[in-house]
């Protein structure tokens, strides 16, 4: 019997174009997309890479808003939480999120590991994955989807995508170390609903 209010919630992280948005929507658990706490792109000392905002780095991003929102669910079972354009680089809204009757819910996006040695010390982890696929097919997903989305120039985008690759393993090992187990997509949604039992 599923509980009012989810115990714990998982941490799903992995390089951008990996499947994490995609796998959460298929699994139909409560999610929050942790890409939503980005700051907006006149943030004052906003990193730069690529010629743009450095997306990639934990400094583009507000971890302590996204931590309380998490707390909030688990406590609560309900919180408010920004929309962010990410073609606009800038927040245009908010949107409710509701996770009660749920067992656990999902908070998916690139930063998720950073949240994980608060999140054990609180005791509110369930779980944290990290997606990991060749890097060749992640980049040709990325790009598909940016250039579908329009999220910036077509040339700004390969740039990126490029670096990112070449960043990924570098990338995945520091996940690892902040503790997530790596995995494949299907791998993750086994673990997801293990955690449903």
């Amino acid at each position: 019997m599923p509980t009012a209010v989810p115990a714990k919630f998982i941490l799903l992280t992995g390089p951008s174009g990996s499947g994490k948005s995609r796998l959460a929507r298929i699994l139909g658990l409560p999610s929050v997309n942790l890409d939503n706490y980005y700051h907006d792109h006149d943030f004052p000392g906003m990193p730069q890479r690529f010629g743009i905002v450095d997306w990639d780095s934990p400094l583009s991003w507000k971890k302590d808003d996204a931590l309380q929102a998490l707390k909030q669910l688990v406590q609560t079972g309900r919180s408010e939480v920004p929309i962010y354009d990410i073609s606009t680089s800038s927040r245009t809204g908010t949107a409710h999120v509701d996770v009660t009757g749920s067992p656990v819910f999902i908070a998916e996006g690139i930063f998720a590991a950073e949240l994980i040695s608060e999140l054990t010390e609180l005791g509110l982890l369930a779980d944290a994955l990290c997606i990991t696929r060749p890097r060749l097919q992640t980049f040709w997903f990325r790009l598909m989807r940016d250039l579908s989305e329009a999220r910036k120039p077509p040339l700004t985008l390969l740039r990126r995508g490029w670096g990112l690759m070449r960043d990924e393993p570098a990338q995945i090992a520091s996940w690892v170390t902040k503790g997530c187990r790596p995995v494949s997509v299907n791998e993750a949604a086994a673990c997801v609903r293990s955690h449903l039992k």
